[in-house]
């Protein structure tokens, strides 16, 4: 048995006992939404201009997926650099198609690694972290780990998930937690501030956001399904899709919100 979160960026999850590669089926799941967050477009490009950075910023994406924050960010600032990490070699791969067809591929790096393996030499203007606190063992320990790589006046940006209202039994449930696996809104600007980050900005998920990134999720995974009824795991990823989409629509959907913080020290 096994969990799979909303791909590798991880908001919802459904627990089934399937032998499906999670990475692959991350990737199926985020065919429509490579932002792999519910985020649109517009508010991402708010976020990056909100960073404030220079041109020839250097970027760091942790858990960076398809790069879609990464080639973003390099289109706000046109002599910057990045790089992106990730597990996936099927979100790099789509990632390295991504960036050759935008012409960013001579700016961008992608390094198929642990992000908490990199090392840290503290010169990156902008470092982001959406979604993936779950790599570094959760939102306080994310703030650490990453500010390693920032230097002085660098900026922090990180995505995390939180109760928009206390949660309920089938919230719960459906996303195979505890209450105490996330706090209030004002919980998680506390911990930054006891970390020593001040939030210069902050986007938090609208309805529509949420709603357009499950629906893109859990369809990604449907049609791939019907569009493949002889192969071995169409039964299995319809299931995994069918359960999530009850988990979010019975269970979290309007319990559990997110929020992208950009964050500077104090």
């Amino acid at each position: 048995m096994w969990r799979i979160r909303v791909g590798e960026r991880r908001f919802g999850s459904c627990v089934l006992t399937v032998l499906v590669d999670r990475q692959r089926l991350s990737s199926i799941a985020h065919t429509h939404h490579p932002i792999a967050a519910p985020v649109s477009g517009v508010n991402l490009n708010r976020l990056l201009r909100r960073a404030g950075r220079e041109p020839a910023a250097r970027i760091l994406d942790l858990g960076c997926g398809e790069a879609a924050w990464a080639l973003q960010a390099l289109a706000h600032y046109p002599d910057g650099v990045a790089d992106g990490l990730d597990l996936s070699p099927y979100a790099l791969e789509r990632a390295a198609a991504a960036a050759a067809e935008r012409g960013l591929a001579d700016r961008l790096t992608l390094h198929e690694r642990d992000a908490r393996e990199y090392p840290a030499d503290g010169g990156y203007d902008l470092v982001l972290c959406i979604g993936s606190t779950h790599a570094f063992g959760g939102f306080g320990k994310t703030l650490d780990a990453a500010g390693r790589h920032l230097n002085a006046d660098g900026v922090l940006m990180v995505g995390e998930g939180f109760w928009a209202v206390p949660p309920t039994r089938a919230a719960l449930d459906a996303l195979d937690a505890t209450p105490a696996d996330y706090t209030a809104l004002a919980g998680l600007v506390e911990v930054a501030a006891n970390a020593g980050w001040v939030p210069v900005y902050a986007h938090v998920s609208e309805a529509a956001e949420w709603d357009e990134y499950e629906w893109s999720w859990t369809g990604s995974l449907t049609g791939w399904a019907l569009d493949n009824p002889g192969h071995p795991d169409a039964a299995a990823v319809l299931a995994i899709a069918r359960n999530h989409r009850n988990g979010w629509l019975g269970g979290y959907r309007g319990v559990l919100g997110f929020v992208t913080l950009v964050l500077r020290r104090a």
